[in-house]
């Protein structure tokens, strides 16, 4: 767990170490040091010794419309720099609202995509009061959990549909699919295509439905094999990259929906011998800082996860506040960042050879 914020916390007792010396479980001394009112006299009585015993120091109490002062921001995990540029946002945010953000990265070993319930239970341990979410998707318990303990959230770029109601940030993936697709189709390339991340999520989706929008308003037709779908790593990129490749009549240019999945891309390209932008033109999504280290420089759409993430934390806030957003949904706008990896076809003045790895 990382803290920021300008808030300073004297280490002391966990709330388990109290729990444990009263006899009671971890909810039920939770609920005495919240001052709720359903436990019974004896148990309030025990735990309340333990506390005093131990000296647990309790959090302040924000009440009377005071602004609460901790939120927490998970992501799914802390080692990529999509994850840095999320917190780098929340962390801006939270710093001028007066809060303290505590970050967790949520994946466990042996563990997919989501946090277990115990570990959501440190919500109410710690005092939260609100989180923001990086991650793939919560489950429906998950969703259950919170609403159950009345406890604000957003999603910050969920994959999936979230339930009704649930408040979310993205990007404007439509129009970014759009803009990658327009700019290749301007630099006179009719052969298209287009690789996206899984089958049936938000972003692929929005950015594939761009994509076919752009060729229909150039008048190109849409060739459904030129369509493929990875996971988001390099090496299901790499593997739906020679299948294109290995196309009776190959495309010229690729708009890749991700920056990290266009890694893949450029080694497949390498080992083919083909070089950007002459031999194929590339486009990538993000504008993650992998994207200038790629030899040559990935031309891409920018998603703005900082600004993403600060308008979640503001939306949280007021959540926080008691007031409900207008709507559950909020997309910010992408816009393309030209570099070196897009040209006209066939132009051998603008090539360079692909350099498989980024390198800062």
């Amino acid at each position: 767990m990382v803290r920021a914020g300008s808030a300073n916390v004297t280490a002391g007792p966990t709330l388990a170490v109290v729990a444990r010396e009263a006899g009671v479980s971890v909810p039920t001394a939770s609920k005495v040091v919240n001052g709720r009112e359903d436990v019974a006299p004896e148990t309030r009585r025990r735990v309340t010794e333990a506390l005093d015993r131990l000296g647990y120091i309790r959090r302040p109490r924000f009440d009377g419309g005071r602004a609460p002062r901790l939120v927490d921001l998970v992501v799914h995990s802390l080692e990529t720099s999509g994850a840095g540029a999320v917190l780098h946002g929340a962390e801006e945010a939270a710093d001028d609202a007066g809060l303290e953000l505590v970050v967790s990265a949520a994946l466990t070993r042996g563990r997919a995509e989501r946090p277990e319930r115990a570990w959501l239970d440190k919500l109410v341990l710690r005092g939260s009061s609100g989180a923001l979410f990086h991650l793939a998707e919560l489950s429906e318990p998950q969703y259950a959990w919170l609403k159950q303990h009345r406890i604000p959230f957003v999603m910050i770029d969920p994959v999936r549909e979230p339930p009704a109601g649930v408040v979310s940030v993205g990007a404007a993936n439509w129009r970014g699919g759009v803009t990658a697709t327009e700019h290749l189709l301007s630099l006179g390339h009719r052969r298209v295509a287009v690789l996206a991340g899984p089958r049936h999520t938000l972003c692929a989706d929005a950015r594939i439905a761009g994509y076919r929008s752009a060729l229909a308003a150039a008048g190109v037709p849409h060739r459904p094999e030129y369509v493929r779908h990875a996971g988001s790593g390099e090496g299901s990129a790499g593997r739906r990259m020679r299948e294109l490749l290995d196309q009776p009549e190959p495309p010229t240019a690729v708009f890749v929906c991700s920056d990290r999945m266009a890694l893949g891309v450029y080694e497949v390209l390498a080992e083919r011998g083909l070089r950007v932008p002459d031999d194929m033109s590339v486009v990538g999504f993000d504008d993650l800082p992998e994207a200038r280290w790629l030899s040559p420089a990935l031309t891409t759409v920018r998603q703005p996860l900082s600004e993403m993430a600060a308008t979640a934390l503001r939306l949280l806030l007021r959540m926080m506040d008691g007031h409900r957003p207008e709507g559950t949904r909020t997309e910010l706008s992408t816009r393309l960042v030209e570099r070196a990896s897009t040209a006209p076809p066939g132009d051998p003045a603008r090539g360079t050879e692909v350099v498989a790895r980024p390198g800062p």
